[in-house]
């Protein structure tokens, strides 16, 4: 007999089926009802103990958390919530689970708390469907990329460049911390580290990527990238995923059509494959929201924000045109915005962007042709010398969700910029090497995965979506 998973057994409708099931007891009640769940689904099966022909001591053994082997019959349920039912024949206790230590009690828990017992925490419906969700769509990125043609690389995570150029990186290093080697001028001497140099955790995949692109036409990028920034902020993680796709012959304006389809398709997937994971999110998040003032109340439910990503038509809007429309606008002229927009040039912040998203365009939003010295060194520089090919795309609750450009090819315009920020060539000759030897117009962008995820499921803090979240004065686990 094979053993069931619970989604399985509620998606049957074959009544008086043998079968055997594992999982662990989410409640026990009346000496009789055991509440089931083994992972697969949001939703518990419930068990029905004989208990006239179940030990005592069987019994006592069977407590929230203890994890069970049953075997029994499926048949009709006699109440309500679900269609079918085990009556139970046998039970074997796989591990007990002490009443009085479980922390993950069949209560409501504050996910301060769920952090502290983090691997704990998918015991619970909140984060056992934020946690499937979370493989779905890694598997739809997949998909997608798989489908159309890209190339999945892996990138080092160990690197010698600091591709976003912010300096906020983890060294990699075995030299002895107490007594380094030191050069003649009093500094650590990194070429008797390990790597011959001074090397970190890597910020991105992008800069490899683009070697990859300029052979291979269309690659992506799936890993994960450190940033040690002291940030303690419920957007910040210290350790975080990134996905990066980049295509050679793609310019700015095959970027966002890219960009668009695949945001689109991932979401789809979801809608179509984790329904009962996102109804019951939407349901906790509506359940919060009653208890907000009026005013802070989101407009649209879970499942309508998905849609709206899906259904609409992304609108493309240049940061001039952006600027103008926030510079104008209400909030801004009443100084409602925490950040008010003066003059060209500033960078926005994400009550500016949902403001373009829910209430000016009150669609997706694409900007692009963003002044060049709010970003980086790679992007191409437009014909007017203060522009770069940039573009974010905007989504509504959460602000920039996708960044990306196309990247500069013009070997002498890339000396410039670099030269400009100092950057040595001798650190990126590898790069530079690029647009030597067939350089061409080339595109990418760059997607923070629990960004996604955060979107996706609704969750406010980003330590929320990761299994075990890594920030300042934190590695536990």
């Amino acid at each position: 007999m094979n053993t069931n998973t619970v989604s399985q057994l509620l998606a049957k409708d074959q009544f008086g089926l043998e079968i055997e099931i594992k999982g662990w007891v989410r409640t026990f009640r009346a000496n009789r009802f055991i509440a089931l769940n083994d992972g697969s689904t949001i939703n518990n099966i419930q068990c029905v103990v004989d208990f006239e022909n179940t030990s005592e001591e069987t019994l006592k053994r069977i407590t929230t958390g203890a994890a069970v082997h049953i075997k029994g019959e499926l048949v009709e349920s006699q109440g309500k919530g679900q269609k079918v039912e085990i009556a139970v024949t046998s039970i074997d206790i796989l591990g007990d689970s002490d009443p009085e230590t479980y922390p993950i009690q069949p209560k409501k828990h504050s996910f301060e708390f769920l952090r502290e017992n983090a691997h704990l925490r998918t015991r619970t419906n909140t984060f056992s469907a934020v946690m499937r969700l979370r493989s779905s769509l890694s598997f739809a990125i997949h998909k997608y990329f798989n489908e159309n043609g890209f190339y999945y690389m892996h990138t080092p995570i160990i690197t010698g460049s600091d591709a976003e150029g912010a300096g906020e990186m983890f060294r990699v290093t075995n030299l002895d911390a107490e007594n380094p080697p030191l050069t003649k001028d009093g500094k650590v001497d990194f070429k008797e580290d390990f790597f011959g140099n001074e090397t970190n955790l890597t910020v991105s995949g992008q800069l490899e990527a683009e070697t990859y692109a300029m052979s291979l036409g269309k690659v992506y990028t799936f890993g994960p990238t450190f940033r040690a920034e002291n940030s303690n902020t419920s957007r910040h993680l210290s350790e975080f995923w990134m996905i990066e796709p980049e295509v050679a012959f793609m310019d700015l304006a095959g970027n966002m059509d890219l960009a668009e389809d695949f945001m689109k398709s991932v979401l789809s997937y979801i809608l179509e494959n984790n329904r009962e994971d996102l109804e019951f999110l939407e349901k906790r998040l509506l359940d919060e929201e009653k208890t907000k003032p009026q005013a802070e109340r989101s407009e649209m439910s879970l499942i309508e924000k998905l849609k709206f990503v899906i259904d609409n038509n992304f609108k493309r809007v240049s940061y001039t045109e952006a600027i103008d429309i926030l510079k104008n606008s209400k909030p801004n002229k009443k100084k409602k915005f925490n950040y008010i927009i003066k003059e060209w040039g500033a960078d926005l912040q994400s009550e500016h962007e949902r403001f373009l998203v829910e209430k000016h365009f009150k669609c997706p939003v694409i900007l692009f042709d963003y002044p060049a010295n709010i970003k980086a060194f790679y992007m191409r520089l437009n014909e007017d010398g203060k522009t770069v090919r940039a573009m974010d795309i905007l989504f509504p609750g959460i602000g920039e969700m996708v960044g990306g450009s196309q990247r500069e090819e013009r070997l002498e315009v890339l000396k410039e910029k670099m030269a400009a920020l100092d950057i040595p060539e001798e650190e990126l000759w590898w790069y530079l090497d690029l647009r030597k030897y067939g350089t061409a117009v080339h595109s990418g962008f760059g997607l923070g995965f629990e960004r996604l995820v955060m979107f996706a499921t609704g969750m406010t803090n980003i330590r929320d979506v990761i299994p075990y979240p890594r920030t300042p004065q934190n590695a536990e686990f």
